[in-house]
């Protein structure tokens, strides 16, 4: 087992956090037809995060004044599918892997 693979045992399953930013809607009917939308990940030391945007299906019926952030999110999910929403998670990952163990560094010597 190499060293990368013992580190990562180690390590909390990262939690992810689907939050929607905003919703755009046409003012006549209310239905919505832009989600803004923003993934959040931490292993409880590290967190990442992603913005992104998805129009929706116009045909969507329930009330804007009914929606609830679970809905919305599931539309959101429905939208990506299955491949990109592991591909965000998986992206997530990564970022918070490069955190835990940086490939590159910045700054000066002299600055300690």
């Amino acid at each position: 087992m190499s060293k990368t693979e013992t580190h990562n045992k180690s390590m909390p399953a990262p939690v992810l956090s689907w939050n929607i930013s905003n919703l755009e809607r046409n003012v006549a009917d209310g239905k919505v037809t832009t989600v803004h939308y923003t993934v959040d990940a931490t292993d409880g030391t590290y967190s990442a995060g992603v913005y992104g945007s998805v129009g929706v299906d116009g045909d969507l019926v329930t009330p804007y004044k009914d929606l609830t952030a679970a809905t919305v999110v599931g539309w959101v999910k429905d939208q990506l599918g299955e491949e990109q929403v592991a591909g965000i998670a998986a992206a997530l990952e990564a970022r918070l892997e490069e955190q835990r163990a940086p490939k590159v560094a910045a700054g000066v010597p002299w600055a300690a």
